[in-house]
């Protein structure tokens, strides 16, 4: 009944900028705190970051002063500005939420299927 869909992955040189997306619809009652994690070839997933109801965002170390968590309640989006690109960049990233059902009311952690970054020239 909820289902969460990235989009703006692709190809970029380093030191370009990307731009992901992340829709969430259907039976949503409330949208609590927001994600993107992400997973490169042979590593496990990581948090890259987060954000709150409110606005407050958390950023793992390395992107920091790089990438930018934001998102709009209205329209049950979050997206994440991703500006110079590394190699180190390369890979799926999935947006998260945690989110109110408003048919059962469950709360539960959703997550999109992924959208593939790569950085290289």
């Amino acid at each position: 009944q909820v289902q969460l869909v990235e989009s703006g992955g692709g190809l970029v040189q380093p030191g370009g900028s990307l731009r992901l997306s992340c829709a969430a619809s259907g039976t949503i009652f409330r949208i609590y705190t927001m994600g993107w994690y992400r997973q490169a070839p042979g590593k496990p997933r990581e948090l890259v970051a987060t954000i709150t109801t409110g606005g407050s965002t958390n950023y793992v170390d390395s992107v920091k002063g790089r990438f930018t968590i934001s998102r709009d309640n209205a329209k049950n989006t979050v997206d994440l500005q991703m500006n110079s690109l590394k190699p180190e960049d390369t890979a799926v990233y999935y947006c998260n939420a945690d989110i109110q059902d408003s048919r059962s009311y469950s709360y539960l952690t959703y997550w999109g299927r992924g959208t593939q970054v790569t950085v290289s020239s």
